[in-house]
């Protein structure tokens, strides 16, 4: 894959990985590690809840940080207090599950501070012509830890008696985060960029025939499909098969697959053919859950995991690029880049809990398989929801490119005249 990112894009890769590995060595077999403790769907939902509720407010409050002061000591902060939670958790073992909701705040508030400050960032080392292309590296690099580390993990897990490896991988966690926060402090340092305005994600919703409206609506929409696969899939491949072995065999598999189709989508999926990736990813993820409707085994969770992993970028991709591409649409829209951000983050939470929400209240209605996969369906459809919404981002996207070349075109024409 040809590079045309710069050395801090580089830098900004790289402690993306490092915090991602440490996310998925420790992250993939978190919700197991309180599940053993507590057989209760309910705890892990709610300790999910926590989580999106402390990122949304940690995101719309470091919004000011971020903006006018450094940004980097926000993704510093982020990166160490996700070092202290795991910490916390080594020091309360088996009792953890007694505090969720504190937990699931820290977890949230080191979230929401890292991938805000991340997020804008990213947008100021990237441009238009460079911006799925480091996406692509994005995907490349959480599909390479969720090969590398939930296999590290099962592998350390099985071998170890009790609770001792789960200690080891939470300890390794803890040093991976530490050299992200040493690794922080070689990105440049930016200017502050103006005042912070608290209302703008408000204001932006409430223009008519803002481009924000309909992206948001998808952002939301989005966020309600992860919210609830992002743990429920491989909780339900480790109450199935009560291995940890078979679920670090299932992230090896399917993180292999996300590899290659992240690396395929960044690479060939140009950004004129956006819509369709989108449409054709979002129907194919439904389609990948259809097995279930059979049978809930270890076999048919590989088979969607398998078509989620090969499907999901064709949808994303072209989600977050497009997203970042409209901060980027005018000046005056680059210099609200903070608040954007901010207003980005804010749908996907709550379209997280939103899904979280559901599951909780399916959950208090039925516990049978049979509802739980109707749940993943129904929620597995809110993609191709999305897609309806994004049409007419991706559509004006498309018009404005095309105008802007059309400009540089004639400019080009009347030079050489």
């Amino acid at each position: 894959m040809k590079s045309n990112l710069n050395g801090q894009s580089i830098l900004l890769l790289s402690l993306n990985g490092l915090f991602v590995f440490a996310a998925a060595l420790s992250g993939t077999f978190l919700n197991v590690y309180l599940w053993k403790s507590r057989q209760d769907y309910a705890m892990i939902g709610w300790f999910n809840v926590s989580q999106q509720i402390a990122l949304g407010i940690m995101v719309w409050v470091a919004g000011k940080w971020v903006k006018e002061h450094n940004k980097m000591n926000a993704l510093r902060v982020g990166t160490a207090l996700s070092g202290l939670f795991y910490l916390i958790v080594l020091y309360t073992g088996p009792q953890a599950v007694n505090y969720i909701w504190p937990l699931g705040m820290l977890l949230g508030a080191a979230l929401g501070l890292f991938w805000l400050a991340f997020n804008v960032i990213f947008f100021e080392v990237t441009d238009q012509a460079s911006r799925d292309h480091f996406n692509g590296w994005v995907g490349l690099l959480g599909s390479f830890s969720g090969i590398v580390g939930p296999w590290l993990s099962g592998w350390i897990i099985a071998r170890m008696e009790d609770d001792a490896g789960y200690r080891v991988i939470f300890s390794i966690s803890l040093a991976f985060y530490v050299v992200g926060v040493v690794l922080s402090f070689f990105l440049r340092k930016r200017k502050p960029t103006g005042k912070y305005n608290w209302k703008e994600p408000k204001q932006r919703l409430s223009q008519k025939g803002s481009m924000w409206r309909p992206l948001s609506l998808s952002l939301v929409t989005q966020g309600i499909r992860e919210g609830v696969f992002a743990f429920l899939i491989t909780l339900l491949v480790y109450v199935v098969t009560q291995q940890e072995w078979k679920l670090a065999q299932f992230s090896l598999i399917t993180s292999g697959v996300s590899f290659f189709s992240f690396w395929a989508v960044g690479k060939w999926l140009k950004p004129h053919y956006r819509s369709a990736g989108m449409l054709l990813g979002a129907v194919l993820l439904v389609i990948a859950l259809l097995p279930l409707l059979w049978r809930m085994e270890y076999s048919t969770l590989l088979i969607m995991g398998i078509g989620t992993a090969l499907f999901m970028p064709l949808y994303l991709i072209p989600m977050i690029s497009a997203s970042f591409d409209l901060m980027g649409t005018s000046e005056g829209d680059a210099n609200q880049r903070v608040e954007l951000v901010v207003l980005r983050e804010l749908c996907l939470m709550i379209g997280r809990l939103t899904g979280t929400l559901i599951f909780l209240v399916v959950l208090s209605i039925s516990k049978a398989p049979t509802a739980m996969i109707w749940l993943l369906i129904g929620l597995a459809l809110m993609p191709v929801i999305g897609w309806v919404f994004m049409r007419s981002v991706l559509k004006m996207e498309q018009k404005t490119k095309q105008s802007k070349s059309h400009s540089h075109a004639r400019r080009l024409h009347k030079q050489t005249e």
